[in-house]
């Protein structure tokens, strides 16, 4: 496999409606912007690109079969070799790495990935709907199987197994809301919706007020889910060889970004068809380098004493093995001390909190208290009064940033777009551009030099973690 980079990326601001633009037109502004930071006219850009990958969930939502080719023809990018993937909410991420195997492979130099999703067509039940379709139709859609009944069966298991508290998922929704007041492309940086009759400004949000917003699966309220939205993310991919050629055009690459581990995992769609993995067999197959010492393998040997399995309804199995596989092939050993950052898939704040264990920042088990920790914080933003209601007082703030950005749950969910712009998102980052980018600096990584991203489907179904890895010269 040939070095793969991350040359450039672009976002499309992402809203609750884009009324404005067509799905062609979305994914042009985020194409067009990330052909800008190169310093590429459009036909120059073009010309470079050998072919793409398409990006999106749903026909139903844009009304339109064929919509990938639709716009790889808009882009002016036929005939160049192009085809779309799928894979639920991690079909963003899916994308990103088939684009990273196109260049890897020799395929392609330079390869665009691109995706997006229109999710305003249509009214928000019938949303419900068209994504509670990505479930068992045969067993749980017909009998009223949605995916916020689903996470809220999952985080009331993780309540009773591990103690984890509203509190601490609330916490969760607040880091990200505050996050993304400084995002402008997020959908949720201004006034946020309780589902009350009540809006606060995101600036000024608080536990209390996530706990109060409108109740929609015990214990998970409007405000620990993200939202639906309208939106497109582009990423262009290049080898040695294209960034050459890229080079050779006048571009502009303020530092390189190298994409150094990729992982994928996969579960079984029904949650009752997986299987209860024993203490041997998960020390075997899934525990990762930093969990095989004597501590860590004692801790787990007595929560299986206590009746744990693995993974229950309280863990994701894919994305375990998805950042087993990454870190392997990045050289990732202690996540919490190789990693500056993750942007992670926080479709709920309750899988946040799940996502840290199996992502290994954390015992299993202890992802609330990661939150009260305060290391998934950034250090330089003022989160008010949160602290009051964490008894640790926030001791390790920093130490370890997830969804600087503000993630799915502020920036919101088009769930072809979302993978692709925790990926641009992060370049940003690792090429420390957040302020050109952003309009300020305050949510600049400090010393950003490896990150995360993490995309996910379904309850657990398909899961990749991707590791990008700044390139000191």
């Amino acid at each position: 496999m040939r070095p793969v980079y991350l040359v450039s990326g672009g976002v499309s601001k992402f809203a609750k409606a884009r009324k404005d633009a067509t799905f062609q037109v979305l994914v042009q502004e985020a194409f067009d912007y990330a052909l800008r930071d190169l310093g590429l006219e459009f036909r120059e850009g073009i010309d470079l690109i050998d072919g793409s990958v398409a990006s999106y969930f749903s026909d139903h939502f844009a009304r339109q079969l064929m919509a990938g080719i639709m716009i790889q023809d808009f882009l002016g990018l036929c005939a160049k070799p192009s085809h779309r993937v799928e894979g639920g909410g991690a079909t963003g991420g899916i994308c990103f790495q088939e684009a990273w195997k196109a260049v890897a492979s020799g395929y392609m130099d330079i390869c665009a990935a691109y995706g997006f999703e229109t999710m305003s067509r249509v009214l928000t039940w019938k949303g419900n709907e068209f994504i509670a379709l990505a479930s068992d139709t045969n067993f749980d859609f017909p009998v009223g199987g949605f995916y916020s009944g689903y996470y809220a069966m999952m985080v009331t298991r993780h309540m009773k197994e591990f103690g984890t508290t509203v509190e601490q998922m609330a916490g969760v929704s607040v880091k990200n809301h505050r996050n993304a007041v400084l995002n402008p492309y997020a959908q949720h940086a201004g006034l946020v919706d309780l589902g009350n009759g009540e809006k606060v400004e995101a600036k000024n949000l608080n536990v209390a007020d996530v706990r109060r917003s409108a109740m929609v699966a015990w214990p998970l309220t409007r405000l620990d889910i993200c939202t639906m939205s309208d939106g497109a993310a582009v990423c262009l991919l290049a080898s040695e060889k294209g960034l050459e050629k890229l080079l050779a055009k006048g571009c502009k690459i303020d530092s390189l970004v190298r994409v150094s581990g990729v992982g994928r995992g996969t579960d079984a769609m029904r949650m009752a068809d997986r299987p209860h993995l024993d203490y041997d067999s998960f020390m075997r197959d899934c525990a990762l380098e930093s969990e095989v010492g004597i501590i860590d393998a004692q801790r787990y040997r007595r929560l299986w004493t206590k009746g744990f399995r693995y993974p229950g309804v309280h863990s994701f199995r894919a994305g375990r093995q998805a950042a087993k596989q990454a870190y392997e092939m990045a050289g990732v050993r202690y996540p919490v001390s190789d990693l500056s950052f993750i942007e992670l898939h926080d479709a709920y704040t309750s899988s946040e909190i799940q996502t840290y264990e199996d992502l290994g920042l954390c015992r299993y088990g202890e992802g609330g208290k990661f939150v009260e920790s305060g290391a998934p914080f950034l250090a330089q933003v003022d989160y008010g009064d949160i602290e009051n209601h964490f008894t640790s007082l926030l001791p390790r703030k920093g130490i370890l940033p997830v969804n600087p950005s503000g993630g799915l749950i502020a920036c919101g969910h088009p769930v072809g777009a979302t993978g692709l712009m925790q990926a641009v998102f992060a370049l940003w980052q690792l090429q420390k551009n957040i302020g050109r980018h952003f309009g300020n600096e305050i949510l600049q990584v400090p010393k950003a030099r490896r990150g995360a991203i993490h995309s996910h489907a379904g309850t657990g179904t398909y899961v990749t973690v991707t590791i990008l890895e700044r390139e000191e010269k």
